[in-house]
């Protein structure tokens, strides 16, 4: 997938929103800070590929997933290790579920919650409906999500299951998805008051748990999504989301970052690439509103981190340089998230220095 000059693209020094942008390379070890022209500013260490990414914590922490050689994978996105690193690269804090999956999130009141794997029971799985008929796992299992809270001992202070959720089960997969998972979520993220967004791939679906009542409360269903990732809500109170736009209707394939107004369930804003299909990514990718107002996007498959600003013109762009596999018979630089951190935040804390 070597289809594009690695490093830096672009920079209008007059329009992007200086920082340092953290980059874990999907099919490598090890995770990067970078400044605005590209360079390598900070680095980790770490034993195996991510479990998808990494990102910071205030105080200058790294919390990152590791890929684990046991438990399921019905649906990529395996992780199963949790390390949280220190600013040198000691392990602070560490825990090990091989069933854990795409996402993990540090909470406002200090605990850990990660998605896993788990087989649903015979009797939830009878009510899955849609995808492709017989395109269960091997022996007819299908593997639902859970969410489990843990706090920094490692002890288990809070659950979810998908398939004991009825709002859920009520919805049909898409009908070229497979039956082997319901329903992939690949993001969870804290709200303001503590509940749960989550984004599910396998029906293009945005939910919010009610973490108190342990049942999903708010949902949305969008086919023109196109099987999205990641989800947070903003500060407006709008949720931002990243459409990847693959078995849409009409079958242009293309993706979008996509701003929505949760209660009047519209879209307030979106960026799209120039022509549409000049911007897709099919699976993983994700996209964060700086404190500018711009919007840094992971255009995850091809490895590519742009800035946008509200007009919609690119203002930073940056290919990561960093190859590895085997992936589908290659190598790839391929990105799951990105983030940008301001110089002096709570996360860099001014150890980097100056912005360059």
């Amino acid at each position: 997938m070597r289809c594009r000059q690695a490093g830096l693209w672009s920079h209008d020094h007059e329009r992007a929103t200086p920082g340092f942008t953290i980059v874990a390379p999907l099919r490598c070890k090890d995770v990067h800070l970078i400044g605005m022209e590209g360079e390598v500013r900070h680095s980790w260490q770490t034993p195996s590929i991510p479990g998808n990414y990494a990102y910071m914590l205030p105080g200058g922490n790294l919390l990152w997933s590791g890929e684990l050689p046991t438990g399921p994978s019905p649906g990529g996105g395996k992780g199963g290790l949790l390390r949280e690193y220190d600013w040198d690269g000691n392990i602070v804090w560490e825990y090990e579920d091989d069933h854990q999956h795409h996402d993990f999130r540090r909470l406002a009141n200090g605990n850990t919650v990660y998605i896993g794997w788990e087989e649903m029971p015979a009797e939830a799985a009878a009510k899955v409906q849609g995808a492709a008929p017989g395109s269960e796992d091997e022996g007819g299992i299908i593997w639902g999500d859970y969410l489990r809270e843990v706090n920094p001992k490692g002890e288990t202070v809070w659950e979810w299951h998908a398939f004991q959720d009825e709002t859920l089960l009520a919805e049909p997969l898409h009908p070229m998805s497979t039956r082997k998972e319901f329903a992939h979520c690949n993001a969870v993220s804290e709200m303001p008051n503590g509940d749960l967004m989550l984004s599910f791939r396998k029906f293009s679906i945005i939910a919010i748990v009610d973490k108190k009542a342990g049942k999903v409360r708010w949902l949305h269903r969008d086919d023109s999504w196109g099987q999205q990732h990641d989800c947070e809500m903003l500060d407006n109170g709008n949720i931002l989301l990243f459409a990847n736009g693959i078995h849409v209707p009409l079958g242009v394939y293309h993706s979008r970052v996509v701003e929505m107004n949760p209660e009047s369930r519209e879209d307030v804003w979106v960026y799209r690439g120039s022509p549409w299909p000049s911007f897709f990514s099919p699976n993983i990718s994700g996209a964060q509103r700086l404190w500018s107002g711009n919007t840094l996007i992971c255009e995850g498959l091809p490895g590519r981190i742009f800035e946008v600003n509200p007009e919609g013109d690119i203002v930073w762009e940056y290919v990561s340089p960093w190859f590895g596999g085997p992936w589908q018979g290659g190598d790839i630089n391929s990105v799951f998230r990105a983030y940008r951190y301001q110089a002096d935040g709570a996360e860099i804390e001014g150890r980097l220095g100056a912005v360059l």
